[in-house]
């Protein structure tokens, strides 16, 4: 856990040629329609930025170190185990969003796997699965909360009133499914404890001021922001951490390309009425669909900036589809991106086509229950 990241990828021409082509695309369109877009994306990739920073600051603390020393000697059953990582992984999720948790937590269930003799399977794999199925908890927990229901001001507290049972259903069940499928390949027991000691400073410090402020505020993209690039910059200052290592971390090639898809599909959205019709005609259900469908695509964040341009008329199902959707196919958000590269620097070889099988199933469960929990609910 405590390799460095690596900095910035030759492909990073590649996510800024699409960043600079989508924002002159969208510059294009009508001005009004440009500037409704552009207000509604900058907060949430702010905020993931935020975030990705908070999570930096927070894994120097050691903290996700200590987290997986803790897990792979709580218990001799692999099962039990696996479903104490994965509730970790979701926790992470809900409180720093899926981009941090898959970078970051990605490298401890790999880590906890070969402490206990196993490798590969729901350990590989799970991580990125749990973070988009555990992604409805909170706002920030996926940016495409934010561009939803962004012009709805909801405090965390309020967001999880509504989405706290979907959250909870879809969550409950990718733990399970997960936990299930690991008994193949359990591990040989309790491994010998190797204690790693938590060093409390900025990281950890801010981690607890960002969930604070996610929770009590509507607008917490520029405080988090704030908070993140504070407790990072007080190490570069220091000494302890590079500008090139904060970059490597941050990818801010990656975020600037979706932003400018995002903006391009969001002017789209708002200058021709086809989705918002479309939207206005679906139930509940066919909203996830859609919305599902959408995500995988063009990508959740860039199909949440086109379907929500206007309010639609179920806006939690369209979070659930954007949200639970991505699963089906690597496709569906950025999420799979960062955990590609978490992986591989942790010394996995993940396959794409194998994580497509694992996927795709997690996710039409995951939606049937989430789904099935707003009919009851009565929730839009």
């Amino acid at each position: 856990m405590d390799q460095d990241a690596p900095a910035v990828g030759r492909g990073a021409w590649w996510w800024g040629a699409v960043g600079v082509l989508g924002l002159a695309g969208a510059w294009l369109g009508p001005q009004k329609d440009v500037l409704g877009a552009l207000g509604q994306d900058w907060p949430p990739f702010v905020l993931v930025a935020g975030l990705l920073l908070v999570g930096l600051a927070a894994d120097e603390d050691r903290l996700f170190a200590w987290l997986g020393g803790h897990v792979a000697g709580v218990s001799a059953s692999g099962v039990r185990v696996y479903a104490v990582a994965a509730s970790l992984v979701v926790v992470v999720t809900a409180l720093l969003n899926l981009d941090t948790a898959v970078a970051f937590m990605t490298p401890m269930m790999i880590h906890v796997a070969r402490r206990r003799g196993v490798e590969g399977g729901a350990w590989l794999y799970g991580p990125v699965l749990l973070a988009n199925a555990g992604s409805l908890w909170l706002p920030g927990s996926n940016l495409t909360n934010l561009i939803v229901v962004g012009p709805l001001h909801l405090t965390g507290a309020q967001f999880l009133a509504r989405l706290g049972g979907p959250a909870l259903g879809a969550s409950v069940v990718a733990i399970a499914v997960l936990a299930i499928r690991a008994r193949r390949a359990s591990g040989s027991g309790r491994p010998a404890a190797e204690p790693v000691t938590l060093r409390v400073g900025a990281g950890t410090v801010a981690v607890v001021a960002a969930t604070v402020t996610m929770l009590v505020t509507p607008d917490p993209a520029l405080p988090v922001f704030v908070i993140g690039a504070a407790a990072v910059g007080w190490r570069v200052v220091r000494g302890r951490d590079s500008v090139t290592r904060v970059l490597g971390a941050l990818e801010p090639t990656s975020l600037f390309g979706l932003f400018g898809a995002a903006v391009l599909l969001g002017v789209l959205g708002r200058d021709w009425a086809g989705p918002a019709r479309l939207l206005a005609h679906l139930s509940g259900p066919a909203t996830v669909a859609v919305a599902a469908a959408a995500a995988v695509l063009v990508n959740n964040l860039p199909a949440a900036s086109m379907l929500a341009a206007h309010v639609p008329a179920h806006p939690l199902a369209a979070l659930v589809g954007l949200n639970l959707g991505p699963n089906l196919a690597p496709t569906g958000s950025l999420a799979w991106l960062l955990w590609l590269r978490a992986a591989r620097g942790a010394g996995s070889a993940p396959s794409l086509r194998v994580a497509l099988r694992w996927g795709w199933p997690l996710a039409v469960a995951t939606l049937a229950v989430a789904t099935l929990w707003l009919e009851v609910a009565g929730l839009r």
